[in-house]
């Protein structure tokens, strides 16, 4: 079963999304808090997956992403964001996320994204 690196600043969130992907069959989640914890987490934990938020403190969402991409140019990553950040999200596809998810998300919009990302 695939290993998701779930990011977001807020808690509530990170569980809303291991909650909808439970219901999809996912069990293995890694959780972080901010995008610094982020790419060490990464490191550590080498998941198939990372769902990041773009919004967050210490390290955003964009800059996190660079820094895993340069610690593997093949992770798989799917950016969340809120509305009205298209310029980052254009931005985050430039640096090589695979997808973006719009919050607030439908859940099959969520697993969806994760199932493609993951060639399933």
């Amino acid at each position: 079963m695939s290993k998701i690196l779930i990011v977001d600043d807020a808690a509530f969130m990170r569980m809303m999304i291991k909650e909808n992907l439970k219901k999809a069959g996912y069990s293995d989640f890694v959780e972080a808090g901010d995008g610094e914890e982020a790419l060490a987490k990464y490191i550590e934990t080498n998941p198939e997956l990372v769902l990041m938020d773009i919004t967050m403190p210490i390290k955003d969402g964009l800059q996190s992403l660079h820094s895993i991409k340069q610690n593997d140019p093949q992770a798989k990553v799917i950016m969340c964001s809120a509305m009205g950040q298209e310029g980052m999200v254009v931005e985050a596809i430039k640096l090589g996320a695979l997808d973006f998810i719009v919050k607030p998300f439908k859940p099959e919009r969520l697993i969806q994204a994760v199932k493609n990302a993951l060639g399933g």
